[in-house]
């Protein structure tokens, strides 16, 4: 790619159409094309490497080792040594996988176990020596702000506490605005709770005497409450098989006080290792959600938050966002995501754009939160062409619900792939995914079928540009669609584009009329 054509340097976003700038063809953002974290945690020492030119976490490569560094810290005062044994040895695999795919520097963060142990300084130093990696140990409040940075990745409008726990500590950061506030961290991690006591009542003592502590901090106001950390996701997938949830991605998983309760009740009177089993948690991270569960149900009762969230986003993603810079930080993550996928996948990349213009006019009452869903399904018509005819209707439904996106709810996935499901496909009934429409209102499930029968019609009517074809416009008071072509448009309007337009105009209870240029 060649720089940013210095035309363009000074123009207005609303310049560039509904999506605005082309970020990609910024060389602040290209600058980050392979992004490395390692997190050197209580509990796991996880490696990621980001393609960082994307707003929404691309994740390149991704390995986690349960190495237990933090087991036993509260009483020995030292890091594990056998935690520490296998994490130097993840560490030395970590820093030749990143030299073999060329990414450096790597930004290697260790958390509460390193920082607390009196043996940490030492540890740094044999990592540095025996890696090439320089351990960067952040103190709990930093802790606390990249977390919260990770939640801001993934929602940028979120507002309310974020609660990151790991195996030695528990952090908390008031979040709203798109920026970090207050924060404070705890020593409510499962491991230091282990030494606490064997009694449950002297643990839900100290839980609820450090929780108390935290509140004349954070000051909670029925806030929405956002999960991190690898116990809280483990819960978060215990939550939804207790209810049965038809969709396991668990970023933007949603759960409701009173259920979550009946959730940690179910929890603690069923076997650990069934439900291990049916879940496909590890052993390591099964042992440690008992002790995770308590402090959330302690959480919740003195906090009284109005929802819990689950991100997958946290400390990882936090040092992603750190390096970027402020314009990709502003761009929506669902949006560029699409226009990436777009861009490496799309048989005419950039058509997306002409189509949501075209299709416009059908959607214009539409609020704001259904018109991005709207942007992101014209990018993202076309990504799935290769696969075979017979399944591409469900292939795009699966990218849809289960990809990696940012900035998207669990209905809004649903919505996404239901519409992209219609580009394809006129019926959904009798869908293996059938189960996944519940979590869509008869209404938006309507919309979603109008959406995806309205990209059929575009994306066939004229492989160009359609708006150069013809113009759309919806007159929901005659209940009436109408088609106003021009004369290359008339030519391009054939027997598949006819019966195209009738299903569009079918699927919004209206009668089709087309308009013959003079």
């Amino acid at each position: 790619m060649t720089d940013v054509d210095p035309a363009l340097a000074d123009a207005a976003p609303d310049d560039f159409g509904p999506f605005g700038r082309p970020l990609f063809e910024d060389p602040s953002a290209r600058a980050l094309s392979r992004v490395g974290v390692v997190d050197v945690g209580s509990n796991s020492v996880r490696m990621v490497v980001f393609d960082g030119a994307a707003r929404s976490p691309a994740y390149f490569f991704n390995e986690k080792i349960m190495c237990g560094l933090g087991q036993g810290l509260a009483e020995t005062n030292r890091l594990n040594p056998r935690g520490r044994e296998r994490a130097l040895v993840a560490l030395k695999r970590f820093a030749l996988l990143a030299k073999g795919m060329e990414v450096s520097p790597m930004t290697v963060v260790a958390t509460a176990a390193v920082r607390e142990a009196k043996d940490g300084p030492e540890f740094q130093e044999e990592v540095l020596r025996e890696t090439g990696l320089k351990l960067f140990v952040v103190d709990g409040d930093e802790e606390a702000r990249l977390s919260a940075q990770g939640v801001l990745l993934g929602w940028p409008d979120a507002r309310g506490i974020v609660c990151d726990i790991g195996g030695n500590s528990m952090e908390l950061a008031r979040i709203g605005g798109g920026k970090v506030g207050v924060r404070a961290t705890s020593p409510l991690g499962p491991f230091r709770l282990q030494q606490v006591s064997s009694d449950p009542a002297v643990r839900q003592k100290h839980i609820v005497n450090v929780l108390r502590g935290l509140k004349d901090i954070i000051r909670p106001d029925g806030d929405r409450i956002y999960l991190v950390g690898g116990s809280w996701r483990v819960i978060g997938r215990l939550d939804m098989e207790r209810r049965a949830y038809p969709l396991t991605v668990l970023h933007e998983y949603r759960m409701q006080p009173k259920s979550l309760m009946e959730t940690l009740d179910w929890i603690a009177s069923n076997d650990l290792t069934a439900l291990r089993v049916r879940t496909g948690t590890s052993t390591d991270r099964m042992e440690l959600v008992p002790l995770a569960c308590e402090v959330l149900r302690e959480l919740m009762r003195i906090f009284k938050p109005k929802e819990i969230d689950v991100s997958a986003y946290g400390i990882r993603e936090g040092l992603l966002y750190e390096q970027m810079p402020a314009k990709l930080r502003a761009r929506d993550p669902l949006i560029e995501a699409a226009r990436v996928a777009e861009a490496t996948s799309a048989r005419i990349p950039g058509f997306g754009k002409k189509l949501y213009s075209f299709l416009s006019p059908l959607f214009k009452n539409a609020p704001p939160e259904r018109q991005r869903l709207i942007k992101a399904a014209c990018l993202l018509h076309d990504t799935t062409w290769r696969a075979h005819p017979d399944y591409r209707a469900e292939v795009c439904f699966d990218n849809a619900t289960r990809a990696n996106l940012g900035g998207l709810d669990h209905p809004g996935r649903v919505f996404l792939g239901l519409a992209l499901l219609h580009r394809y496909k006129n019926s959904r009934s009798g869908s293996r995914l059938e189960p996944l429409f519940r979590l869509l209102s008869d209404q938006e499930i309507q919309h979603a079928e109008v959406l995806g029968k309205a990209m059929r019609f575009g994306a066939m009517f004229s492989v160009a540009d359609p708006t150069a074809a013809g113009s759309l416009r919806w007159l929901p008071k005659l209940k009436v669609l109408e088609l106003t072509l021009t004369e290359d448009g008339a030519s391009l309007y054939g027997e598949v584009a006819e019966a195209r337009f009738k299903s569009l105009a079918s699927a919004l209870h209206g009668r089709p009329e087309v308009i013959l240029p003079r």
